[in-house]
């Protein structure tokens, strides 16, 4: 395994790709081929075999309520090894559908429940009466963030002191429109409803790049260094 050589795991590229979050990828390729990173950039799809402690990094994106039931369906199997990676700090961003799919469950406007993995104690709630729409701001412990949303998933913790939410918000409604807060940072988990992509934000592509080279040199016992 080269020592300069990134993976990331993109979870159902293919079905989950909503308002331009495959852009977070490239932003973050981008980003580490200026630190003298290679990447390789593998679609994790129905039936695909993975195992999360081979990568670097894991992405997952937002998806509609049909591609999002179709992954559920196949998610399950990949439960355990995502489980150890969160748990084990290993860093991982999941946007919209993706974020709602590591919490208990997503219960669709008909009513229908959508089981998550279960991996996160937290629930998501579609609510047809309220559209999450527009711009968005909320301040990080990296700063300022920028972004956009589009949702009518309202997600809830279930334990608020275990989670922590990624953001306070400025402008915008973030998780729900009563908490006041923006996504969900969990160790070197982070869940978020920013589309736009969220890491044209370089204050936040930058804290989760560093966490990714930290874990890849761990991988191939390499001392970190990031240029500031």
């Amino acid at each position: 395994m080269s020592d300069k050589l990134i993976k990331i795991a993109y979870l159902y590229e293919d079905l989950m790709n909503t308002y331009g979050d495959s852009g977070d990828v490239k932003i973050l390729s981008f980003l580490l081929k200026r630190e003298g990173y290679d990447t390789q950039v593998d679609n994790i799809s129905l039936g695909d075999e993975f195992n999360a402690f081979d990568y670097d990094f894991v992405f997952f994106g937002g998806g509609q309520d049909f591609e999002q039931t179709v992954v559920a369906k196949d998610l399950p199997r990949h439960k355990e090894t995502l489980e150890k990676y969160i748990n084990d700090d290993k860093p991982m961003l999941c946007i919209c559908g993706g974020y709602q799919l590591m919490g208990s469950y997503y219960k669709t406007n008909s009513g229908v429940t959508i089981p998550g993995l279960d991996i996160l104690p937290l629930h998501t709630v579609f609510k047809s009466d309220k559209r999450m729409i527009g711009d968005t701001r909320y301040m990080t412990e990296w700063g300022e963030v920028k972004a956009f949303e589009n949702h009518s998933g309202q997600t809830y913790f279930d334990d608020t002191d275990k989670l922590h939410p990624l953001g306070n918000m400025i402008e915008g409604y973030g998780n729900n429109p009563q908490d006041h807060v923006e996504g969900l940072r969990y160790r070197n988990f982070i869940g978020s409803y920013s589309h736009g992509p969220l890491l044209k934000n370089t204050n936040v592509a930058n804290a989760i790049m560093k966490m990714i080279i930290a874990w890849h040199n761990e991988r191939t016992n390499k001392p970190a260094t990031v240029t500031e």
